[in-house]
């Protein structure tokens, strides 16, 4: 998943840590959002998604391999 975070922080003129207090986080984890580190929860995709007055889903987007299935193999199976 790829998302418009720091895009949408930069256009607003917010550092990290301002966006942080805002939606009640760390700076630490807002850094770890915009370089794709961490997905955040949905209450937190909300809280961004109001911050920045956009749609979760103008926030966050799958790329094609999100939507892959798993192949589950003889091993991954429990007994």
């Amino acid at each position: 998943m790829k998302n418009r975070v720091k895009a949408e922080r930069e256009f607003k003129e917010m550092t990290q840590d301002q966006l942080a207090q805002l939606v009640g986080v760390s700076r630490q984890t807002i850094h770890a959002i915009e370089h794709d580190r961490f997905i955040p929860s949905t209450l937190l995709a909300l809280k961004l998604s109001k911050v920045f007055k956009r749609k979760v889903n103008d926030l966050f987007y799958l790329e094609e391999f999100d939507w892959e299935i798993p192949v589950q193999t003889n091993t991954d199976k429990k007994k």
